[in-house]
């Protein structure tokens, strides 16, 4: 049996208890409207007037704690009604075999909010040399903060950090080394990282900006539990988090002290185990891609399962012949059993014109080459996209057939 709260002003409220109590409708207690609470022990539904005075705010939150529907009866005020949530009021005259069946109705089925998208922190790493990373962690962050997710780019570089350089920032902003301080703190959150970071506007949206540190001889300030705090509050704060660090692991290096000390790459570490998924960039030469497979088993060993995907940036004819592509795809293939790879073309105009006007290259030239590649990379780096990089060796040579085949019918 149904147990309710008859709260409309009288006569008609005992009238109303009568015939509910007819109808098989238990009536726990007949009120004025303005005296409702506190709610009765098993109540499910609350009868009264849909006016602003009647529906308090106090009123609606102990009905959500309990559970508790409310049927509004008699003159109500649409706004309200609207406000809270609540079907349209019934007439004043309403008999009880009326307020019955709207008691028996279904609840309005609750259409389920589409699943959102994970937030998670993509480092940018590739071996030394310079292939590009720097450039594309800027790239990138502008693509992915093209289709609306809040992006922050961070430099955790201890080594050449250049994200400000690029984008034309001060190097005396607090940046991520502040951050990692607060974070030490336990006093790192949103509106602080709000407060360190460099807001840019560019051509995908605004980026929030944590430069690095703008001298190396500070690495000690971005230890790994520093760095790994920071990262943590960075989810909570940016949808998209982008964090460009260096290139060496030295993942054993404590190993040869006889004291325990800071790690000078430890933030390159942390970084990359912080990581829901990790870019690796090689340079299009003999010598970038000889480097790239020497460290490749190294960054799956201190970061697997974390997906990987291995972009070889500046690809042009010069160095490898004609077919550099082909040379690439055959090298990596047989030596680290790496078949998934994402070419970007040697723009050398396009770099340059960002680097005399610093910043992005998506805003200095539109148009570039380079600026699709990344767009395709920043698709096919979306949560949804499927990927097969879980493997020590990468994506599984029997795979290869099945892909073919889908370009073909595609094409």
């Amino acid at each position: 049996m149904s147990t309710v709260v008859v709260a409309i002003a009288e006569p008609r409220a005992s009238i109303l208890a009568t015939e509910l109590e007819l109808e098989g409708v238990r009536v726990a207690a007949v009120s004025e409207p303005g005296a409702i609470l506190p709610l009765p022990d098993g109540v499910i539904a609350v009868i009264a007037p849909g006016t602003r005075a009647v529906l308090s705010p106090a009123l609606i939150a102990a009905c959500d704690r309990a559970g508790v529907r409310i049927i509004p009866v008699g003159d109500g005020d649409d706004r309200v009604l609207s406000r809270y949530g609540l079907p349209p009021a019934l007439p004043a005259a309403s008999a009880g075999w009326e307020i019955a069946e709207a008691l028996a109705a279904d609840a309005p089925e609750v259409v389920p909010r589409p699943a959102e998208r994970p937030r998670r922190v993509i480092t940018i790493w590739g071996p030394a040399g310079a292939p590009g990373r720097s450039t594309l962690a800027v790239q990138l962050a502008v693509e992915i903060s093209r289709t609306g997710r809040r992006t922050a780019l961070i430099d955790a570089d201890t080594v050449a950090p250049s994200i400000a350089l690029l984008l034309g920032l001060g190097d005396d902003a607090p940046g991520i080394a502040a951050a990692c301080r607060r974070a030490e703190l336990g006093a790192l959150d949103g509106a602080e990282l709000t407060r360190l970071c460099s807001t840019i506007e560019t051509s995908g949206g605004e980026i929030d900006v944590l430069s690095g540190i703008n001298r190396p001889s500070r690495w000690p300030e971005l230890s790994a539990a520093r760095l790994r705090g920071a990262l943590q509050a960075c989810r909570g704060w940016a949808d998209e988090t982008i964090v460009d660090v260096a290139a060496a692991f030295d993942a054993d290096e404590e190993a040869t002290y006889d004291l325990v000390g800071p790690r000078r790459h430890a933030a390159t570490v942390a970084a990359l185990q912080e990581a829901d998924a990790i870019v690796a960039v090689a340079a299009a030469d003999p010598l970038g891609i000889s480097r790239f497979l020497r460290e490749h088993a190294e960054l799956r060993r201190l970061t697997s399962p974390t997906p990987v995907t291995v972009v070889v940036n500046q690809v042009r004819p010069g160095p490898l012949g004609i077919d550099a592509r082909g040379q690439i795809r055959r090298t990596l293939d047989r030596l680290a059993g790496i078949t998934d790879v994402s070419f970007l073309p040697f723009d050398r105009r396009s770099t340059d014109a960002a680097l005399l006007h610093a910043g992005p290259v998506a805003d200095v030239v539109p148009r570039s080459t380079l600026v699709a590649a990344v767009r395709r990379l920043a698709t096919s780096l979306s949560p949804s996209a499927a990927t097969t990089a879980d493997s020590l060796r990468g994506s599984s040579p029997a795979a290869r057939p099945l892909r073919r085949a889908r370009a073909a019918r595609e094409a």
